[in-house]
């Protein structure tokens, strides 16, 4: 039987310790190491037996450790230290034996990987804070101008004294047809023909290989239908109570009929069932497509009861395309702010307003946002360059484009500068003191830029 004497004699301790993930240091009154782990070790980029009788200030200069030795309490997760690339939290414990103090000792780990997990979480969250679809039809850009008809129609869609209406969007890619359809469910809502927990099913039809596979999702699928297959319950009964809309619908294909036989009856079988199941659905169906002739008549017929166009971004104003412009700008510096608790300031010069507002956007309003936010992306500093600014300034020029001008050149740092730059950064100069080095050679190039440049051009 193992006993607490086998742990000292065998060494099990330290092999216990030597095992964790934790970095453990252990030092007397005096600050002398009388114990590491090899974590402890190999962040110092030592040796257990080089720091065994040795200082801890040699390895760790501004060790916690040495606080505590002062004070004689602990201090728990109050540091967060930086050793070369490496970056932990710690916490530090005084000895006592019996009554008196004897030394302290440490126990810290690694937080890279969570500062990393953590960085990508914002990273994400700002992405969808930015793609995030407008929900208020009177916030909506254009109410009062292009879309101010097909507003109106959309709330007779759900709004209507007869009831609410099946329906189909019409539009290029990127004029917002989804946004629309969240904006019909939202508005049913309000004004109570659905209930606030009704769903909202989304579905695009054509991101399946074949119609066989978007209908087994529409539809559901009983066991033994297919091999392999299990009892699944379809997005049509997931939807029933609320909306189901159907992106790119022209992709059902040969299962049209099945979509027609439930608006009709409002009953759906499963793929390889037999029994009807009764479901409540409104139908919202949108395509790139002409689903006139994309679709089985009698389908199109009961879908196109209200038949909603939405414009491309060719056909709005220029007074609409600046308001979406301004939209997308503050968006982004309201979703900064949220996110990282920075006063964002952003502003374009003039060239390059003016050349993101006339360019042609084959995918639409969706590509308008993404040109500004990788223009703001790309004048902005990278998160691991900000300390503790509380405010940030920003200048989008040309170079920050994604895209040409119709000159043909972009502008970019000149070849000397970029020739310094690559020096300075072998040299071991981070963007801050390569911006100053500029300076005195007569180049005035923000910090920002410089670790942008240096992103895109080292890796």
């Amino acid at each position: 039987m193992l006993k607490y004497e086998d742990l000292h004699e065998n060494k099990l301790f330290e092999r216990i310790l030597n095992s964790c993930n934790d970095g453990i240091n252990v030092v007397d009154k005096k600050g002398i190491l009388i114990y590491a782990n090899k974590v402890s070790a190999d962040y110092a980029n030592s040796k257990r037996e080089e720091m065994i009788g040795k200082h801890i200030s040699l390895f760790y200069p501004q060790a916690v450790v040495l606080k505590v030795l002062e004070t004689q309490t602990a201090i728990l997760d109050e540091r967060i230290h930086y050793v070369g690339q490496k970056k932990y939290v710690i916490s530090s414990y005084p000895i006592y034996i019996g009554n008196e103090f004897q030394g302290a000792y440490s126990v810290f780990q690694d937080i890279r990987e969570i500062d990393e997990l953590n960085r990508r979480i914002k990273y994400l969250e700002l992405h969808l804070a930015l793609s995030k679809t407008e929900t208020n039809i009177t916030s909506v850009i254009g109410n009062k101008g292009s879309l101010e008809d097909v507003l109106i129609k959309a709330k007779r869609t759900v709004g209507s004294l007869a009831g609410p209406r099946h329906s189909i969007i019409i539009g290029e890619s990127g004029t917002g047809k989804t946004m629309l359809a969240n904006l019909i469910y939202k508005y049913a809502i309000e004004v109570g023909v659905l209930d606030k927990k009704a769903p909202f099913i989304e579905i695009n039809c054509g991101q399946f290989t074949n119609s066989d596979i978007a209908a087994l999702e529409i539809f559901g699928s009983e066991e033994g239908a297919y091999t392999g297959s299990k009892q699944k319950k379809g997005l049509f009964e997931q939807a029933s109570g609320g909306i189901l809309f159907l992106d790119e619908a022209h992709a059902l294909e040969n299962y049209q009929t099945l979509l027609l036989k439930a608006i009709e009856s409002g009953r759906i079988r499963r793929i390889g069932g037999n029994r009807e199941i009764p479901v409540d659905v409104i139908v919202i169906a949108a395509s790139t497509k002409n689903l006139k002739e994309a679709m089985l008549p009698e389908l199109y017929q009961r879908l196109a009861q209200y038949e909603l166009y939405l414009p491309s971004l060719k056909e709005r104003s220029f007074a609409e395309k600046k308001s979406l412009f301004n939209h997308f700008v503050e968006k982004y510096i309201n979703a900064v702010e949220s996110l990282h608790g920075i006063k964002f300031k952003i502003s374009f010069d003039k060239e390059t307003k003016e050349s993101i507002l006339k360019a042609n956007y084959p995918r639409n309003i969706r590509q308008l946002r993404d040109v500004i936010n990788y223009s703001i992306d790309a004048a902005t500093p990278l998160i691991t360059d900000i300390k503790d600014e509380n405010t940030i300034s920003v200048i989008v020029d040309l170079e920050h484009l994604p895209f040409e001008k119709s000159h043909g050149k972009k502008i970019s740092i000149d070849e000397r500068a970029e020739d310094l730059i690559k020096g300075y950064y072998r040299q071991g100069y981070g963007p801050r003191r390569i911006s100053k080095k500029l300076i005195s050679v007569g180049y005035n190039i923000e910090y920002y830029r410089i670790a942008y440049y240096l992103k895109k051009h080292t890796g």
